[in-house]
């Protein structure tokens, strides 16, 4: 499991390095991402017996960023109207079902799944775009993902307590407080991208590690609800996208603010 968890990461890892340098070709990998992970996440809820519109869904997931990507903006804020424009045409969808029930549900789950995966994954694209946004999405990503390794490498072989089993089992306190010290150096790493003070960029990566690890278990709280282990198996060792990305989703809105607030 750990061999495929390398070569699958050392793929991704290729792929996005032959992209970061383009934004347009960064935003376009970001955007796939997201469909896909959307696409997994509605799998998901089907696998659950929950009816959604799952294309249509897909095709709202995809104009969000790829918007954002191409800078396509009615107004300042464009996402929030097309969420808006989104939410009305989900409910006039339901005017064509024969039945009433599971109105709810369905909208609910449908629009939720754009928002938490599609949308919030979208800020990695406005991140590339800021001023220096190439540095910001090499310290976010590294910072997270950096975060996962040391979770994932010290909780195998040095995790003994539990840390919420309900939720995930194999997770334990011990690998995310070594998730945590990972995130803080790979913050402390990327001080050539973030001219700050070194306290300022440990607690920064403090923050995002905790934010990520958030994203982590809440997507593993989402699969056990659905009783399923992965969320996919296009990613051999590491599941499917939506578990790669987990977390990254919380992370990427929190750091984009965040960097605006100190820039603007």
């Amino acid at each position: 499991m750990l061999k495929k968890r390398i070569i699958s990461s050392a793929i991704i890892l290729t792929i996005f390095m032959a992209v970061l340098f383009v934004d347009w070709l960064c935003a376009l990998l970001i955007t796939a991402f997201a469909v896909l992970g959307l696409y997994e996440f509605f799998s998901m809820l089907e696998h659950k017996g929950i009816s959604i519109y799952k294309y249509v869904g897909l095709g709202i997931g995809a104009i969000i960023p790829l918007s954002i990507a191409l800078h396509f903006e009615l107004t300042k804020r464009w996402e929030f109207l097309f969420i808006v424009l989104a939410l009305i045409f989900l409910i006039l969808m339901q005017f064509r079902r024969r039945q009433n029930t599971g109105v709810i549900v369905s909208i609910s789950t449908t629009l939720f799944g754009i928002l938490y995966v599609s949308w919030f994954l979208s800020f990695l694209i406005k991140i590339r775009y800021l001023p220096g946004g190439l540095g910001f999405l090499v310290t976010v990503i590294l910072i997270t993902k950096l975060g996962d390794i040391g979770a994932y490498l010290f909780g195998m072989r040095l995790g003994k307590t539990p840390l919420i089993p309900r939720i995930s089992p194999n997770k334990s306190v011990e690998g995310a407080i070594a998730g945590l010290v990972f995130s803080m150096l790979g913050a402390l790493a990327c001080r050539v991208f973030l001219p700050l003070s070194y306290l300022h960029l440990a607690l920064l990566g403090l923050c995002l590690g905790v934010i990520g690890q958030l994203g982590d278990l809440s997507e593993s709280l989402m699969k056990r609800d659905c009783q399923i282990k992965d969320s996919g198996k296009i990613l051999s060792g590491l599941g499917g996208v939506l578990d790669f990305i987990d977390s990254l989703i919380f992370a990427a809105p929190v750091f984009y603010f965040y960097m605006s607030l100190l820039l603007f």
